[in-house]
């Protein structure tokens, strides 16, 4: 069974480790690796604290923005006429709109973590519209 706990924004898994009776602790939805762990609950929440913040000094310390795990809000501008388009395009395919045909489409690419290599953002962007529908 795997839960899961947050500080600042970071989402850490917590996984009980039986031969070594500790709980260990991986931060989720971000490509650097945090890993941690505890030998009790309160031990292992101090941990995760400590290394997230020890991830925040040593990204501040090399002059590097800390990656941020994705919250699931997107703000994308567009031409008004693209945007018109793309939902007269929608309506017919779904009664539940541009945002969630979006949402599908989106979502059916594998998480960047499944991904061989990270994935020509300009190329998907400009192609964008023409996979949605």
């Amino acid at each position: 069974m795997i839960n899961f706990m947050s500080y600042k924004g970071y989402a850490a898994s917590m996984v009980f480790d039986q031969e070594d009776k500790v709980i260990v602790g991986r931060v989720q939805d971000i490509d650097d690796i945090i890993s941690f762990h505890g030998e009790s609950v309160a031990e292992f929440e101090s941990n995760f604290h400590a290394a997230i913040e020890d991830y925040l000094a040593a990204s501040k310390e090399l002059g590097s923005a800390p990656e941020k795990p994705a919250r699931g809000k997107v703000m994308l501008r567009i031409a008004p006429e693209v945007h018109a388009a793309a939902i007269k395009a929608a309506a017919p395919a779904s009664t539940s709109g541009l945002k969630a045909r979006l949402a599908k489409r989106l979502g059916s690419h594998p998480p960047r973590s499944q991904r061989a290599a990270k994935p020509d953002s300009a190329r998907r962007l400009a192609n964008l519209e023409n996979s949605l529908f």
